[in-house]
């Protein structure tokens, strides 16, 4: 039994996804979005901190930072009750997700070298991930343990009801490469801090820390990279899920040779689309933490 079970959490929890299974669709992500605009007025440090951080990175007031911070605790709440749905909502999938660019996983995947899916937590990945397993694509999800073990096992019994499989922590490299091998997907969010396990890199045009992983996986076994992003459609309940073509090395050779240039590269495909949709990714995360803490000493911007 975990010791760090948190009952509170756990409770509102299960109220939440029981009203947002017993909803019709539109009504459990209008409920739940009803919910995410009322976080600021709960939260209003943390939300100034996230909407400070919002403007100085895409150079834009404090007024227009904070109605993109405060759209993203709306889009992020829709996000979960969609989730909480994936159970009833899996087999309709496909009236829900729009592909774009299947051609590129198409053509990676006939390589035989595994595919990496180079994503971020922008949009509704988990449904992505359940468009590709309806759609006969083996696709990994990874996987981090929460305080509490019950939470950690929603998780990963949410995403095997859309058919996805839980390949383990993201710092599991030999599951990963077991996943390759035979010819899977895997899904990586590449938009956390790495702290001293990354590499400096321009997230945003600010320097962070970046997992290195997608790009050591395929240096070493010649998997393609393909950026991924499923975002939120403007009837607020279909989704566009976009796959870019795979990313190439630099001066031809192969993507992952080089790890800088390779991450940097990774890092600014996910920038452009952050700013395309910047309501819909997560600012309260911190992002630029070690750096800005100095864990990397005196960086240049």
């Amino acid at each position: 039994m975990s010791q760090n079970r948190q009952p509170a959490i756990w409770a509102a929890l299960c109220i939440f996804i029981w009203i947002a299974r017993n909803l019709p669709h539109r009504a459990a992500l209008k409920f739940a979005g009803a919910l995410g605009a009322a976080v600021p007025l709960f939260t209003k440090k943390k939300t100034r901190q996230s909407s400070e951080k919002c403007a100085a990175v895409l150079g834009i007031s404090y007024d227009e930072a904070y109605k993109i911070t405060a759209g993203a605790y709306v889009h992020f709440a829709k996000a979960a009750a969609e989730f909480a749905r994936l159970p009833v909502m899996a087999g309709k999938i496909k009236s829900i997700v729009r592909v774009h660019g299947e051609e590129n996983l198409k053509a990676a995947m006939e390589k035989g070298k595994g595919v990496i899916l180079a994503t971020a937590h922008l949009g509704n990945w988990e449904y992505a991930a359940a468009w590709c397993a309806r759609s006969g694509y083996p696709i990994n999800g990874l996987g981090t343990d929460q305080r509490d073990d019950r939470i950690t096992k929603l998780i990963m019994d949410l995403r095997s009801s859309g058919g996805t499989k839980a390949l383990g922590k993201a710092t599991d490299l030999k599951a990963m490469v077991k996943a390759l091998s035979a010819g899977e997907i895997i899904a990586v969010p590449i938009d956390q801090d790495a702290k001293l396990n990354g590499v400096v890199s321009p997230f945003l045009g600010m320097p962070a820390s970046t997992p290195i992983g997608v790009a050591k996986l395929a240096g070493k076994y010649g998997c393609a990279v393909l950026p991924a992003f499923c975002v939120r459609s403007a009837d607020g309940v279909t989704m566009d899920f976009h796959i870019l073509p795979a990313l190439e090395g630099r001066d031809a050779r192969p993507y992952g040779e080089d790890i800088q240039s390779s991450i940097d590269d990774c890092n600014a495909v996910i920038s452009d689309w952050i700013r395309k949709y910047p309501d819909q990714w997560l600012w309260l995360y911190p992002r630029w933490e070690s750096v800005e803490r100095g864990m990397f000493g005196e960086v240049r911007n």
